[in-house]
């Protein structure tokens, strides 16, 4: 058994290698590849994907997959050869034609949205969206699904989860985070926020936002922050962790909250176990769980009150003459205002997830083909309105805002509004593991909490599921009241409600 298994093993980590450079690939397209290098970076991403689905959907590893299941196999290996299998199956079912033609077309589709937004031309990028709809939805009704293809789609992402199931869980959260919203809005105390768009030199943000991410233990040794038009962060393996940022003198929360948010995902990618990179037990379990981690760090940690007391005497000293004279309570109040408002990646935690249900719901009905392409500007504005309350003035800061369609990862979406409920819900459970946390946050101590999140979560790799997962770490199955008693714990104070 033991050299089936190697042989296995040799075989995905193979498949992992492939992964890796294709993801470099694309960090260079998103960071530093010149404008003309494009049609030979589409070219170079579709030999890569193609290159690794022959050896997923291989017959060779099929029968090492088969063997193994037949054997004894201790916890690490029978997490590998679970998701294996399950990658596995899904591959054989999906041509390598076909997977070429989407790494192909998601290359010149993400170059067509960046035109796109920037001229704010939703025409501009709509053939291309329609093209990578048409291909994922033949991945679908090829891997097959349980009542909908939106299924098949969500499952690369947050597996073993359903539509239905997310469905619900939004429309448990949708009456009472409008409600609360109105709540929020309606109260005489409303934070100034206009202190957040004084002049906030580049440079100094560059340096405060990298002493951010260094302060919640993010390695530079192992990664890198550089610019991109939508910030992320991209994982070669333990060793190579590369996020990107965007910087707005005008506005201090883009930079600053974007890096603890992409730190907070590089923490999640530097914590794995190297002894198991490129094998399911050195990847995140899902995107849900690895979103839990950046908006952790961003919200919960990163907008909290005592993280600040740590560390905003630092922050004055950065900028000076924007907030040397604003008090922290000011600036408290100012990052955590809560309203309405057009972009999600600067949205609040109350409203956020509203903006995910905007895109669930489009994303749904277009896979289905209810929505058609042509109508998706109109139909986002209405979704806004009846969510939000707000209706975007163009189309960069509507149905434009987001990089994920010219991705073609239809279905990634619901796993931020997951990882808000999957963050709160570890939270408490961090703070029952480690009684005095606020305290060590308000001291700077941020060392305690990193290493809680790197023994429960990302040294287990994909062990479990993200539902055992959560049901091992909190003792609960998946609740949405943890993240509503944060919500209702934090804001009221802020509104005087």
């Amino acid at each position: 058994m033991s050299d089936t298994y190697d042989k296995f093993i040799n075989l995905v980590c193979e498949i992992g290698q492939l992964d890796s450079i294709a993801q470099l690939l694309d960090w260079d397209s998103e960071t530093y590849m010149p404008g003309n290098g494009l049609h030979v970076r589409a070219d170079q991403l579709a030999l890569t994907a193609a290159m690794a689905h022959e050896r997923r959907s291989s017959s060779r590893l099929g029968d090492l997959l088969s063997q193994l299941e037949q054997s004894n196999l201790d916890p690490v290996q029978a997490a590998n050869v679970r998701e294996i299998r399950r990658l596995h199956d899904r591959a054989v079912k999906v041509p390598a034609e076909l997977v070429r033609r989407i790494a192909h077309a998601m290359t010149l589709a993400k170059d067509a949205w960046g035109k796109a937004r920037e001229a704010s031309s939703f025409p501009t990028f709509a053939p291309h969206l329609e093209e990578l709809l048409t291909l994922k939805r033949q991945v679908a009704d090829l891997i097959g699904y349980r009542t909908e293809r939106y299924d098949a789609l969500m499952d690369d992402f947050e597996p073993g989860i359903t539509t239905a199931e997310v469905a619900a869980i939004f429309a448990s959260l949708r009456g009472p985070l409008a409600a609360f919203v109105r709540q929020l809005t309606e109260s005489k105390r409303q934070p100034d926020t206009s202190i957040l768009h004084r002049h906030f030199p580049r440079e100094a943000q560059e340096r405060f936002s990298r002493r951010m991410a260094e302060a919640i233990g993010f390695n530079f040794n192992a990664g890198r922050i550089d610019v991109s038009k939508h910030p992320f962060c991209t994982g070669m393996g333990p060793g190579d962790v590369r996020l990107t940022t965007r910087y707005y003198e005008d506005f201090f929360n883009a930079s600053v909250f974007g890096v603890l948010h992409e730190a907070g995902h590089g923490l999640y990618e530097q914590g794995l176990d190297p002894k198991h990179v490129f094998t399911p037990a050195g990847q995140s379990v899902s995107l849900g769980v690895h979103e839990s981690q950046s908006r952790m760090w961003e919200n919960l940690v990163g907008r909290s009150r005592p993280f600040w007391e740590a560390f905003y005497p630092e922050c004055q000293k950065a900028f000076p003459q924007a907030l040397g004279s604003v008090s922290l309570d000011a600036f408290y109040g100012a990052i955590n205002r809560v309203g309405p408002s057009l972009i999600r990646v600067e949205a609040d935690e109350v409203t956020y997830n509203l903006h995910i249900i905007v895109r669930f719901e489009l994303e749904r009905a277009m896979i289905d083909g209810k929505l058609a392409v042509k109508e998706v500007p109109e139909a986002w504005n209405a979704k806004m309105r009846e969510l939000l309350g707000v209706t975007p003035p163009n189309d960069r800061e509507g149905c434009l805002q987001d990089i994920h369609w010219s991705m073609g990862t239809f279905g990634y979406f619901p796993t931020y509004a997951l990882g808000n409920l999957y963050a709160a819900q570890f939270f408490e459970a961090a703070h029952r593991a480690i009684p005095d946390l606020t305290d060590r946050i308000r001291r700077g101590e941020l060392s305690p909490l990193r290493e809680w999140l790197r023994t429960n979560i990302h040294v287990l790799g994909s062990r479990y599921r993200a539902g055992d997962l959560v049901q091992r770490v909190t003792g609960n199955p998946l609740s949405t009241e943890p993240f509503m008693r944060y919500i209702h714990g934090k804001f009221a104070p802020i509104y005087g409600l």
